[in-house]
């Protein structure tokens, strides 16, 4: 196979502004060289098989040399891998992204640049404040802070401009760059700001003049990433800063479930202005096969339960995978959650009965009233999942299949270095918890305020010495609308 290089902006570090054609790219990569400005939410997007290599590059203290990531790209292509190098904000703005191309070029070696949306332009407006803004500023000048006492950066020529003067990776060289803009001539009463980890919930910006603005970041114990920005534009923040009214700004929540669950929920917080860490720490195995020896019975039950999404999705996945006709199967189905029903409406189904609350004894308070004595039950299900349906439907005289069509393992976490920025957890399940355990360790999940879908899941965290909170409704739906008064 003949490999290719991809050298992907990944944006900020908020991963929802990565392009769409990133995310198809990174799908399909065999190999991810990524460093600290990326978010690993954004390793979410590749498959279980993706090779992944952290070059960890930090101010001053590189762990890999410029050098030595240049040849461990090559050396991936040579080997015949799709390697995605994926690089905070634009490959090409700061990125050293021109280095590797030619590194790659010079061994005869195919690739291909995806830019990406650059800090500069993203990082102010999260934070308010436009590069550009008629009337108020026509041009923008980008400039690399890091480097600001070594490289030749023209202050005079940058005090003249009447535009927006925008410097990243400064935080360290902040007074050199105000003191030399004022020494050649600019206002030193310029309007000008910080701003710390954009588009995160550690962003973090402060407000003042060109004159003051570095005792204020000081102040404010201001940490890099960081972007100064000066220029009239900056009196626009307060009118424009949309971010910071979100209801859950500030907050980074973790989310703990399955790839594919964690889909709504996740978006849902994000719209909510929180920022959320993504540790799958549960992975879905089918055991679809359980099926192939109540296939043909499927005709024969009165009622088809579902405890889960998971359960439903690889019920019917089945059921085409088999070319079974559906029109068979006359029983009542059921679903535990608006979650599992919303499963099933999208499979054509509209159940019996649905539980308000994510555990069993719900679901049964619901659906006893339909089960009677010689009533056949089955109930596809997880291999870890409690027997409290089977005994009680038995107990009413039904005849009941469980039927375990898929397990839940602990997920393929890539890196946990994310869960430091963590203020709050959500554990779905006991198993959420048990796996969280092992993947984080139980003293720093100790350190973060614990969050239970339910009481079956408070119980285990409990259990555990932590004293977590519990939805009333115990439902994800239930949690987005309590998480506000909950924190």
């Amino acid at each position: 196979m003949k490999g290719k290089a991809y050298l992907i902006g990944a944006g900020p570090l908020d991963e929802e502004l990565l392009t769409l054609k990133a995310k198809r790219i990174l799908e399909k990569c065999t190999a991810v060289v990524y460093d600290r400005l990326v978010s690993t939410n954004v390793l979410n997007f590749l498959n279980d098989d993706c090779e992944i290599y952290y070059c960890g590059k930090k101010p001053n203290a590189h762990s890999m040399k410029q050098e030595e990531i240049n040849e461990l790209l090559v050396s991936l292509v040579k080997k015949g891998h799709i390697v995605g190098r994926i690089k905070g904000g634009d490959p090409y703005v700061f990125g050293r992204g021109g280095e590797e191309a030619l590194a790659l070029l010079d061994e005869g070696l195919e690739f291909e640049v995806i830019p990406g949306v650059t800090s500069p332009i993203s990082v102010l407006n999260y934070a308010g404040i436009p590069i550009t803004h008629r009337g108020i500023s026509q041009s923008f000048h980008i400039v690399t802070g890091m480097s600001a006492k070594s490289l030749n950066v023209n202050f005079e020529a940058l005090s003249k401009e009447n535009g927006t003067l925008v410097f990243m990776m400064g935080l360290e060289n902040i007074d050199i760059i105000t003191s030399e803009l004022i020494k050649y001539g600019k206002d030193k009463n310029t309007k000008s700001a910080v701003v710390m980890k954009g588009t995160s919930s550690k962003q973090k910006k402060v407000i003042g003049t060109l004159e003051n603005i570095g005792s204020l970041a000081k102040e404010a114990k201001l940490e890099s990433p960081c972007i100064i920005v000066v220029g009239d534009v900056v009196s626009l923040n307060e009118n424009l800063d949309w971010f910071i009214k979100k209801p859950l700004f500030g907050k980074n929540i973790c989310i703990t479930r399955s790839k594919e669950q964690s889909k709504n929920l996740k978006a849902s917080l994000k719209d909510m202005g929180a920022y959320v860490t993504e540790i799958n720490s549960i992975k879905i195995n089918s055991m679809k096969e359980n099926l192939d020896t109540y296939l043909e019975k499927l005709k024969e039950y009165n009622h088809l339960i579902f405890t889960s999404i998971n359960g439903v999705n690889i019920f019917f996945d089945y059921l085409i995978e088999k070319e079974y006709d559906i029109r068979s199967i006359k029983g009542n189905f059921y679903a535990i959650g608006s979650a599992t029903k919303k499963a099933l409406l999208k499979r054509g189904i509209v159940p019996k009965a649905t539980s308000k609350s994510f555990i069993s004894e719900g679901l049964f308070k619901e659906i006893k009233p339909f089960i009677l004595e010689g009533d056949n039950v089955i109930i596809p299900t997880s291999l870890k999942g409690r027997t409290y349906l089977q005994e009680e439907i038995s107990k009413i005289g039904a005849r009941v299949d469980r039927v375990n069509i898929y397990d839940t393992v602990k997920g393929d976490v890539y890196d946990t270095r994310s869960f430091e920025d963590v203020d709050i957890v959500l554990y779905t399940s006991p198993t959420t918890v048990e796996n969280m355990i092992e993947i984080i360790g139980l003293d720093k999940l100790k350190e973060k305020e614990a969050i239970a879908i339910g009481p079956i899941t408070a119980k285990a965290l409990i259990d555990h010495g932590f004293s977590p909170k519990v939805c009333k409704k115990h439902s994800e739906e239930g949690f987005l609308e309590e998480i506000v008064n909950l924190i």
